[in-house]
């Protein structure tokens, strides 16, 4: 649970901090073999039940932050096996991101619905007149559930006066909007990975910390400690995820970390509004009936899945990751950038042909905080030092839900104050569902539409430390101090579309974009 320190976290934490330390430190195969035993001390388990089975799961948990795949309770080889396909610094994600240790799943069941010892045995019995299946009746003056009847529907829940009838469901495959998560022939937790997004929200839901995702810490810092210069460019919610981090702590703190510099992804979060107003002006409504925006990839990829002939309708543009990176690599050719931020699905956009180019490592704020850890970095203790960020309070509002949406709008009426743009947004992938069903039924013509995977926005990301409404608070606090019209005015902004601009964006309308400059 964000925002709360849980043996879960704190042991996500540990394994990112030794998997840090073990590239600044270096180390081989037997180094990893051992960390489960360092990790995991003693002779007896405390969060499992066996000190056996908890280093087992330790140790696929430094598989996947070590990029590499999970393996099977029933495969007898050691944790390291491929691990020289890791200890590299250039290495992308391989397909699955996202993934359950069997082992660890606690085979929870889907959905049940119970009557708890709560019941009254009330005369009204609301409970069994609502039922749609005749599945509830009083028995010995309390109500049953015959559970072969029974539909989940959760009617009989909703209209109990005493709440005695509860709801219980696998937390993983509750988050998951889009219903990638079965069970397997054991009754644990399966993803489907055709129709997973690596949204990740199964993996923060998770208590029993069952599913991991894989990670590029190692190869992060390998290239770090190489010859070529290694440049941050850090998501708008940073600030909200660390006690005590202030703007002019972020370069200490980075340059620490042994980067070469740190930018601000608002860069290109104001240079995505400009692209996804042109857009919308040019196509909605002559080209395409409503825009879906495509800062979430998340959120792309489920339409894509799910609503394929619905797909030409979301923006072409680049996300904001991938302009900011461009507008880097182009200011430093020889140069690797890694993205930080609160989102997994980032790394599966990383990981796609027209983006490696330009985005060569991708992170979370856990990770992050684990390379922290590694060497001893203090928060409190960081010189406080000029700000980097550059950027408008609209570039920051991407971060939160309804941000996206709003941004391209304001950035419209800066230049045609008449033009009415209706936007409608939805957070959570099952909500985005609705909406694109919507869309498609002809109710959003003329709209333009945000999708978020994650409820409450990118603050609430499944890479996040911070509970989302201190880091919403956090978040907008700083906002309030940024420029409202940073990215409508040509000398405070225009050096980045100028620089972003040498590349091909031939798709978003640039030319229009210079002229509304103009």
């Amino acid at each position: 649970m964000k925002g709360i320190k849980t043996q879960k976290s704190q042991i996500r934490k540990r394994i990112f901090e030794e998997v840090a330390r073990l590239g600044y430190e270096g180390g081989d195969a037997r180094d990893l073999e051992e960390l489960p035993f360092k990790i995991i001390p003693g002779e007896i388990g405390t969060f499992r039940s066996s000190v056996f089975l908890e280093r087992a799961v330790v140790g696929q948990r430094l598989r996947a932050a070590m990029g590499l795949s999970i393996q099977s309770a029933g495969e007898h080889v050691e944790i390291s096996d491929g691990l020289n396909n890791s200890m590299i610094d250039e290495k992308y994600y391989e397909p699955p991101l996202i993934d359950v240790i069997p082992f660890a799943c606690a085979g929870c069941e889907l959905k049940q619905v119970s009557v708890t010892n709560m019941c009254k045995g009330c005369f009204e019995h609301p409970c069994v007149e609502v039922c749609p299946k005749k599945a509830i009746s009083m028995v010995a003056g309390k109500s049953t559930i015959n559970q072969d009847l029974c539909i989940k529907c959760g009617k009989c829940a909703e209209v109990c006066p005493y709440h005695a009838i509860v709801i219980q469901e696998r937390p993983c495959a509750k988050a998951c909007g889009i219903n990638a998560i079965a069970s397997d022939e054991y009754g644990r937790a399966h993803i489907n990975h055709n129709k997973c997004v690596s949204c990740g929200q199964c993996l923060a839901s998770c208590p029993f910390g069952a599913i991991v995702d894989k990670g590029q810490i190692y190869q992060t810092i390998k290239a770090i400690n190489s010859d070529t210069p290694v440049y941050a460019i850090i998501a708008p919610a940073f600030l909200g995820q660390f006690k005590d981090m202030t703007p002019g702590k972020i370069r200490p703190l980075f340059k620490e970390l042994g980067f070469a510099d740190v930018y601000d992804v608002a860069i290109g979060a104001d240079l995505c509004t400009m692209q996804e107003s042109g857009d919308f002006i040019n196509e909605v409504p002559e080209e395409i009936p409503y825009m879906g925006t495509s800062c979430c990839p998340a959120w792309a990829k489920m339409v894509k899945n799910e609503f394929p002939d619905q797909a030409k309708n979301i923006s072409m543009a680049m996300t904001p990751m991938v302009l900011t990176a461009r507008y880097v690599k182009n200011l430093f050719p020889d140069s690797k950038v890694c993205f930080i931020g609160p989102c997994t699905a980032k790394k599966l956009e990383a990981s796609r042909k027209s983006v490696k180019s330009y985005v060569d490592f991708v992170m979370t704020f856990e990770e992050l905080s684990g390379m922290m850890a590694a060497k001893n970095i203090i928060v409190s203790e960081l010189e406080d030092g000029e700000s980097p960020f550059m950027t408008s309070a609209e570039g920051w509002g991407f971060a939160t839900a309804g941000g996206v949406a709003k941004s391209v709008v304001d950035f419209v009426h800066k230049f045609d104050p008449e033009r009415v743009i209706p936007i409608v947004n939805a957070e959570g992938l099952a909500n985005c569902k609705k909406m694109v069903l919507m869309a498609k039924a002809g109710k959003y013509n003329g709209y333009l539409l945000e999708g978020m995977a994650c409820p409450g926005g990118c603050i609430a990301g499944a890479g996040t430390i911070a509970a989302p409404a201190t880091a919403r608070k956090v978040l907008l606090t700083q906002a309030e101090k940024m420029s409202p019209t940073t990215i409508a005015d040509p000398d405070l902004f225009g050096q980045a579309l100028i620089e972003a601009e040498n590349y091909d964006m031939s798709h978003s309308k640039v030319e229009d974009i210079k002229e509304w400059k103009k």
